[in-house]
């Protein structure tokens, strides 16, 4: 049986305590005191010490993954399929692990969208800079020129980017089940064009700038020999902080810090931006969306700020599991009795598919997806 490191150091103190326990009431002072240090003990940051380096590939090989032909993913070598617990007892790092997959996953799904569906990607705000932040969506070749139907996706909340519904779902199921691809080529042989919303991608990450702190010493009139002891004594002062850093976070990542995407900084933004710019701007007649999860409340909060012109150019509205509620968003009476009428959200169900499903709320009808 293998022990931590953590569990090492901790051990002397368990033990104590327990001896202490046995003891008369004298004793108690001394619990007191060993529990105190206890809690000043940061036990996440000291299992960080157990970890293997946060250095993971950057490629589906490099993992020794890759996707059959039934778009399942399995071990190169193995044919299983996804272990979370590569390493047992140490959650954090498998977790760390599984998001960094999960980064490799999104870029293969943009891929697959632009190679295997013929979807083009764009870039936005339209009228980006070089400099700035910029997200994209993606479109098919028609999508602005069909004068018939467009289809509009939109996903959800969390990880997920731009063609997909659920990560967990690719990686434990197939590409089928977790992205919407289906969606994408079906729509496409029955002659829609398509716009894949990308709601969940509304800032970059850029490393934090280490603040220089001037030297007190720089602006003063100490005389030359006081002010020189003084940064001997400031720089062995964090010589030493710095050490004890390392220690004491060893797996420390970099800062990072958040430039969001000009009017695409939340998913709500970001559906009223692709609106204005595309959806609004296109040939369709009739537009059709298919929104999950979050994407439900966006749509709503695209009617809301739009309504008119929502009313003027939606067909149908078909919602996966929304998230969205009318009171809270204060979705006035005209919206709620439009909805009733062009919209139906499919819940998760034990009922046969279709199966209406009781809804406290006064909008769209709810019926079972089947679970």
């Amino acid at each position: 049986m293998s022990i931590s490191l953590s569990s090492l150091i901790l051990l002397p103190i368990w033990i104590s305590m327990a001896q202490i326990q046995q003891g008369g009431p004298d004793e108690k002072e001394k619990t007191t005191a060993l529990k105190d240090l206890l809690s000043r003990i940061d036990l996440d940051e000291l299992m960080k010490k157990d970890e293997p380096p946060l250095d993971f590939p950057d490629t589906l090989e490099g993992f020794e993954y890759a996707f059959n032909e039934k778009g399942q993913l399995r071990h190169i070598k193995t044919g299983e399929p996804f272990v979370f617990n590569y390493r047992e007892d140490l959650h954090r790092w498998n977790q760390k692990r599984y998001e960094a997959l999960g980064e490799i996953i999104t870029k293969y799904v943009y891929e697959l969208l632009e190679k295997d569906c013929n979807l083009k990607k764009i870039s936005i705000p339209v009228d980006a800079t070089e400099s700035e932040p910029k997200s994209f969506i993606f479109m098919s070749e028609d999508a602005l020129t069909n004068p018939q139907k467009l289809m509009v996706l939109i996903h959800g909340s969390g990880v997920v980017r731009a063609g997909q519904w659920a990560r967990r779902l690719i990686i434990n199921e197939d590409l089928d089940s977790g992205t919407q691809i289906p969606f994408i080529k079906r729509a496409m042989d029955e002659g829609y064009g398509v716009i894949v919303l990308n709601p969940n991608e509304n800032y970059i990450e850029v490393e934090k700038p280490k603040i220089h702190v001037q030297s007190s010493s720089d602006s003063s009139d100490e005389p030359a020999e006081k002010r020189e002891r003084k940064d001997k004594v400031s720089k062995e002062t964090k010589k030493r902080r710095d050490f004890y850093e390392k220690y004491r976070n060893p797996q420390r990542e970099k800062e990072m810090m958040q430039l969001y995407i000009r009017e695409n900084g939340s998913p709500e933004e970001h559906a009223i931006y692709v609106w204005d710019h595309f959806i609004a701007q296109s040939a369709a007649e009739n537009v059709f969306f298919v929104a999950h999860s979050y994407g439900g409340l966006a749509f709503v909060e695209l009617m809301i700020q739009r309504e008119a012109d929502v009313k003027s150019k939606v067909t149908a509205v078909a919602l996966t599991d929304s998230v969205h509620n009318v009171w809270h968003q204060e979705a006035g009476k005209t919206i709620r009795e439009w909805m009733r009428e062009n919209c139906c959200n499919w819940v998760s169900s034990s009922e046969p598919l279709d199966t209406s499903v009781e809804s406290m709320l006064p909008d769209c009808p709810r019926v079972s997806a089947v679970v």
